[in-house]
């Protein structure tokens, strides 16, 4: 398996080589914020950002105009959450960085909000569930959580539309929240979103990531925070399959003292153009003292014809700090394992799966919600039934005799 397991300083910033000749922004944290959508040009796919992604299929999600339909959002949570309509200016933690988040800002008038009140422990997770009917359409999701409040809340996204959507999630002061996002559209689905979080003072945030379906799935994850002692957690898993392109683009501004993040996403592809990318930019800022941050991506891809890209980048200001460093790596089965588990009676395909299970289940663990965990469970089994049938069909086809010999 190919791996890069790095530790970068950098201070690069953009500059040019003389007139006419730009070069590209070195430094993730200076490409532009707006609400204005005229601010972003429509992608053509060899800038940095969208240089990774399909534009072609996204066409009309660049397109500034209302949507075709409004997406059905249904938003359930125990007694003490308030759950209800607001302005979509109302908290400004996002501030789109790219056209498409401009956009559904713009499209999207108003959001729905997910209070959790100061002090609250929930018992139960908030449920919010997103489906798109076939349409174009917008979304904008508010998340609070008051001051040493406990709570889950589960977005869970299905449909067969377009759907472009923002996502607000604060986290006030001492306060511990778990955001689960799920994007399983249908096949021919897509799929843009911003998620911008702010951490409070020694609060703590879990966001976990779980694409499973789409066409096209890119979602962006920034983070920030508000105060010294905050703790990010960022967990993703996706499983692309032919013809799938699951992107994940995550950005962590360390601005405050003594704070952490930790990122580990982790994904399979399988089946003819089966696409992954992975970014993971971290920015220490010369004022973050005591940061500790690690971000980890791991790729395994299952037949020919998938590819994973993971670009991890770290730039730090300062050199007051606990530790900093990423690693990626993208490979194959490990024969070795293959043939161990073969060896004590365990059909090839059974072994397989097993494999994959086992390279899942360390950051499945992590997750903490039991009904997600199962159903991922459940989803990744039947992917790794369909892969089964693809190796099986190839290779029936790659020792059929060719006519004339």
């Amino acid at each position: 398996m190919m791996s890069t397991d790095t530790l970068v300083a950098t201070g690069n910033k953009a500059h040019s080589h003389g007139p006419g000749s730009p070069v590209p922004l070195q430094a993730r944290s200076e490409r532009p914020t707006s609400y204005d959508v005229d601010v972003f040009p429509v992608p053509h796919g060899r800038e940095e950002e969208w240089r990774f992604t399909p534009i072609k299929a996204l066409k009309s999600l660049f397109e500034d105009s209302e949507g075709t339909e409004t997406p059905k959002i249904d938003a359930s949570g125990p007694e003490r959450v308030e759950i209800e309509t607001v302005v979509a200016d109302a908290l400004k933690v996002l501030i789109p960085q790219d056209r498409a988040s401009a956009i559904a800002w713009k499209q999207s008038p108003a959001a729905l909000a997910i209070r959790i009140p100061n002090e609250a422990e929930l018992t139960e997770p908030v449920h919010v569930n997103v489906a798109s009917l076939g349409g174009r359409g917008y979304t904008h999701l508010i998340i609070e959580a008051g001051r040493h409040s406990r709570g889950l809340v589960i977005i869970d996204h299905t449909g067969a539309g377009e759907l472009s959507s923002n996502v607000e999630i604060k986290v006030g002061d001492g306060a511990e929240l778990r955001v689960v996002s799920i994007q399983q559209g249908d096949h021919d689905s897509l799929h843009l979103a911003q998620h911008d979080s702010l951490i409070g003072r020694d609060a703590k945030l879990k966001h976990v990531v779980v694409t499973l379906g789409g066409k096209v799935v890119r979602i962006n994850a920034n983070i920030r925070y508000a105060g010294p002692g905050g703790d990010a957690e960022f967990l993703g898993v996706y499983f692309a399959e032919s013809g799938q392109h699951h992107e994940h683009r995550l950005f962590v501004d360390h601005e405050a003292t003594n704070c952490k993040s930790n990122v580990h996403y982790k994904g399979a592809l399988a089946g003819d153009n089966a696409r992954s990318v992975w970014i993971g930019d971290v920015l220490i800022r010369a004022a973050a003292e005591g940061t500790d941050t690690y971000e980890l991506n791991r790729n395994l891809l299952l037949t020919e014809g998938a590819r994973a890209d993971s670009v991890p980048n770290l730039e730090i200001e300062t050199g007051e700090i606990e530790g900093a460093g990423h690693a990626s790596a993208t490979g194959r089965f490990d024969d070795e394992q293959l043939f161990y588990l073969q060896a004590r009676g365990i059909p090839e395909d059974a072994a397989r799966r097993l494999v994959v299970s086992g390279f899942f289940n360390d950051i499945i663990g992590k997750i903490g919600v039991p009904e997600v965990v199962e159903h991922l469970h459940e989803v990744i089994e039947t992917k790794l039934a369909r892969t089964a049938a693809l190796t099986e069909s190839a290779l029936r086809k790659s020792n059929e005799p060719v006519l004339g010999q």
